[in-house]
């Protein structure tokens, strides 16, 4: 995953499930640490993948979503862009 730039579908299942509002969510993902910073709404919307340290640090890859919702809250967008390495 980390030498690819962009996210795959078994990981996008996991990204598509509500969280806590605005939290941070740590989970494995096979082989991976991942984190993700949910919006207001339990929506994921930053993605850290990689391998964490004794801190809990991710070193990897960074990707944030763009959520584009229409004026009755549909979403019209939804696309992981990749922000590069962290």
């Amino acid at each position: 995953m980390t030498s690819t730039t962009k996210v795959g579908e078994r990981l996008l299942k996991q990204l598509n499930k509500k969280y806590a509002p605005s939290h941070m969510v740590a989970f494995r993902f096979g082989r991976y640490d991942v984190a993700t910073k949910t919006d207001e709404d339990g929506n994921p919307i930053l993605l850290f993948i990689g391998q964490a340290d004794e801190r809990g640090i991710i070193k990897g890859d960074q990707f944030s979503r763009r959520l584009l919702k229409d004026a009755n809250g549909v979403v019209v967008k939804d696309h992981w862009d990749y922000k590069g390495k962290v």
